[in-house]
């Protein structure tokens, strides 16, 4: 079945194979024919902008991500205070800088 069709084009239709998965968890198709309904029902176009992509910003100023190379032992030592301070590798990063 195309899936840009939708099960409701094909009413007799049943599954010739396993179930449908994701991740491996087989999908229900009670859960199925929810998300049928909703996508044909239309989605909330400004809920969805509203909503923003990706990973949530630091403040309002623009971030930008960079790349650091680091030894075995100064990632080890990066991990355990991160570890030890109960914060991630890029707080305790910021930390330093601040510091600095």
């Amino acid at each position: 079945m195309p899936p840009s069709y939708g099960r409701r084009a094909f009413p007799g239709w049943r599954w010739r194979s396993a179930p449908p998965t994701i991740g491996g968890i087989p999908v229900a198709e009670q859960q199925i024919t929810a998300w049928a309904t909703e996508a044909e029902e239309g989605y909330d176009i400004e809920a969805l902008k509203r909503r923003g992509r990706g990973r949530p910003g630091r403040g309002s100023a623009p971030t930008q991500v960079i790349a650091l190379r680091l030894t075995l032992e100064e990632i080890a030592a990066l991990d355990a205070r991160a570890k030890r301070e109960g914060k991630s590798r890029s707080e305790v990063i910021r930390a330093a800088l601040r510091a600095a």
